[in-house]
């Protein structure tokens, strides 16, 4: 088992052995069980919700990048919370607030961007947004000292996520 399931599972026991404490172990018990049935209540919302709204970006021609992410992040909330445990509730609950789900989401997409080609992620979701740092004032100079006029050639820069 690695080590980050262990600590996340050890991290359960603890949170469900405190909460036990404070309000009962029957009462514990049934918190995990109600949220564990609402969990797989939006576990299915979530998921006809995505299918949705993945559906009508394509069918529109639209890119469909943030309706994926956001269905992903919608996803992985109502599964953390369908997952028996207090601590993975939260976290799965919180992941279902729209503030936290946007930023949540941003990251997804950030990932995606940098596991997938350039093309395929231009095509989920659109152009990106490059921002050009003034540099040395100097044009690039090939090996042989000669400066660099190829309109074709690379230039520094930044990617800049566009603000909603």
């Amino acid at each position: 088992m690695p080590p980050a399931m262990l600590l996340a599972l050890i991290l359960e026991l603890a949170v469900f052995v405190a909460v036990g404490r404070g309000i009962g172990f029957g009462s514990a018990v049934l918190l995990v069980f109600a949220a564990s049935l609402l969990g797989l209540v939006l576990l299915r919302r979530e998921g006809m919700r995505a299918w949705r709204r993945f559906r009508a970006a394509a069918q529109a021609g639209q890119r469909p990048g943030p309706q994926v992410t956001d269905g992903l992040v919608g996803l992985l909330g109502a599964l953390l919370l369908a997952a028996p445990g207090l601590v993975s509730g939260v976290v799965g609950l919180l992941l279902l607030v729209p503030p936290l789900r946007r930023v949540a989401g941003a990251g997804v997409r950030r990932v995606a961007e940098r596991r997938v080609s350039p093309m395929v992620a231009g095509d989920l979701f659109g152009p990106r947004k490059v921002r050009v740092r003034q540099g040395d004032p100097q044009p690039a100079r090939t090996p042989a000292g000669q400066p660099v006029t190829d309109p074709a050639a690379a230039i520094e820069g930044e990617i800049v996520e566009p603000r909603p």
